[in-house]
């Protein structure tokens, strides 16, 4: 049976100009999880306050949400204009986390806007229509609620090379417990944005395996039909090794398997065994929707 289609856009579809006139009221907060993207985080930051604030009024607010950085990433980012703030320092009284997902879980804490956007900060050929490109068919369509990025990812210069996990983990996985996701071409993109009605609805994967268990977690509360993707064109980042790889493909299976009913070891976090190397424990504990959160105390702390 053929997997459902997934409405597709080009961010080309999505000037600017016609993305302010579409917003009206509606505020935009760009959100950056980072931890040591000292060499890229600034250029980003810049980059989206000359064309989408200070050219455009599009984009509200940027906030940097740094995942204990050693290498001058805070500084950097503050000093491009971004409001900086430290994942450790967000609500401690809701416990400790850690990873990529739960950067992303605390800036949703932090943050107004009526739709969240989230770029990777480690990309070094950044765009503002990697911006646009999101927030086209959430402004221009009433009934999106959900975007999601894909590109072109050149692996040490050679196209078609980029996306391992993808299409050794998260693709198999798709086509065997999820096929109406089937038709996205990047699943675990880190380019993405939504409502923020819909966002606080759902449950944060702390580590990386965030992209899929939202991706899944949005399709299973308000269906295919409410999502679209968007070719955002290429993307250049930090290539990661393959031993670099393996706690994210780790994380990435751990969130799709549980999320089809087969948890494994569900009272303990995995530990990722290879030989002649220490075991590595692999973060997958999930932070909780935040319309849950008594008072929205979090909110209050650093608003």
């Amino acid at each position: 049976m053929p997997s459902p289609a997934v409405r597709t856009f080009n961010h080309r579809e999505f000037p600017v100009e016609r993305l302010v006139e579409a917003k009206g009221n509606q505020r935009i907060s760009l959100c950056l999880p980072a931890r040591n993207e000292a060499p890229t985080i600034g250029p980003i930051v810049s980059a989206v306050r000359r064309h989408l604030m200070r050219k455009q009024p599009l984009v509200d607010e940027i906030v940097v949400v740094d995942d204990g950085s050693t290498d001058g990433t805070p500084a950097r980012a503050a000093g491009a204009g971004a409001r900086v703030v430290s994942a450790a320092d967000v609500a401690p009284e809701l416990g400790p986390g850690s990873g990529k997902g739960n950067a992303m879980w605390k800036s949703m804490l932090v943050t107004e806007g009526d739709i969240v956007v989230w770029c990777d900060a480690d990309v070094r050929n950044f765009r503002p229509c990697f911006v646009t490109g999101l927030l086209g068919p959430l402004l221009v369509e009433d009934d999106v609620q959900f975007c999601k990025g894909f590109y072109e990812r050149p692996l040490d210069g050679v196209r078609g090379q980029g996306g391992r996990v993808t299409e050794l983990v998260a693709r198999p996985l798709i086509s065997l417990y999820f096929p109406q996701l089937a038709m996205f071409a990047q699943p675990l993109a880190g380019e993405y944005a939504g409502r923020r009605e819909l966002l606080e609805q759902v449950p944060f994967v702390q580590g990386y395996g965030v992209d899929i268990g939202l991706l899944i977690d949005i399709v299973e509360r308000v269906g295919l039909n409410s999502l679209a993707q968007v070719d955002l064109g290429v993307r250049v980042h930090r290539n990661r090794t393959l031993e670099e790889l393996g706690p994210q493909a780790t994380a990435v299976l751990h969130t799709a398997l549980s999320r089809a009913g087969l948890p494994a070891r569900p009272d303990s976090l995995p530990v990722l065994a290879r030989p002649w190397r220490e075991p590595e424990i692999v973060e997958v504990r999930e932070r909780p929707p935040v319309a849950q959160l008594p008072a929205r105390t979090a909110r209050a702390t650093l608003a």
